[in-house]
């Protein structure tokens, strides 16, 4: 069973910023296929700086307190500092996570960074929201093993099947647990994920 540390428990029984930002200047998601952790971040900017960060989170209490710790590193910094966040700085502040929890420091930066990177392309485009393709898929995903529409509330499981929905990591398209390649972009994937489905 996980050690976790006073810093790490603090934040999951009192996660700070959580919830979304009505109209938000950027929007970042990542998850992890293999244990189904899923993190949103949500940021406001105001002259170069993070006015406002807020995350919300599916996943275990890990994933939760990254997420809360996140938020907090990045609120008020500005956006060049906000991006040099790392997986090991948040362990840090967290005052260290378990091995097989790790992962969840690297979820919590990449998806702030994902959130700077949306409003930075969207401020290059003259501030319009362009939907790519790739946006559009994650709000309508096709269940991999009985095709019925996942709901993003509903996500990472299928309520038709009671499933759930793993997805490539390269090309973010969802796939059945059980595959070794990417039936879309080829990629192979990890031995654990592989024996996660076993």
């Amino acid at each position: 069973m996980p050690i976790y540390s006073e810093k790490v428990m603090d934040h999951f029984t009192n996660p700070r910023n959580v919830g979304e930002i009505d109209d938000p200047d950027g929007v970042g998601e990542e998850g992890n296929p293999v244990c189904g952790d899923m993190m949103t971040f949500y940021i406001k900017v105001k002259d170069n700086h993070l006015e406002d960060v807020k995350f919300k989170t599916f996943g275990c209490g890990a994933a939760i307190a990254v997420s809360s710790m996140v938020s907090e590193m990045a609120k008020g910094k500005t956006l060049e500092e906000a991006m040099k966040i790392t997986p090991k700085s948040v362990a840090e502040e967290l005052e260290g996570l378990p091995k097989n929890k790790f992962h969840c420091s690297n979820l919590g930066a990449q998806a702030l960074n994902k959130a700077i990177k949306d409003y930075l392309s969207k401020k290059k485009g003259g501030g319009k929201k362009v939907m790519t393709e790739q946006e559009g898929e994650k709000k309508h995903i096709s269940c991999p093993y009985c095709d019925q529409e996942i709901m993003k509330a509903d996500f990472p499981y299928c309520q038709a099947c009671q499933l759930t929905v793993f997805y490539c990591p390269k090309c973010r398209k969802p796939l059945p647990r059980e595959n070794g390649v990417c039936p879309h972009c080829g990629a192979v994937m990890k031995s654990e994920a592989s024996k996660g489905g076993e």
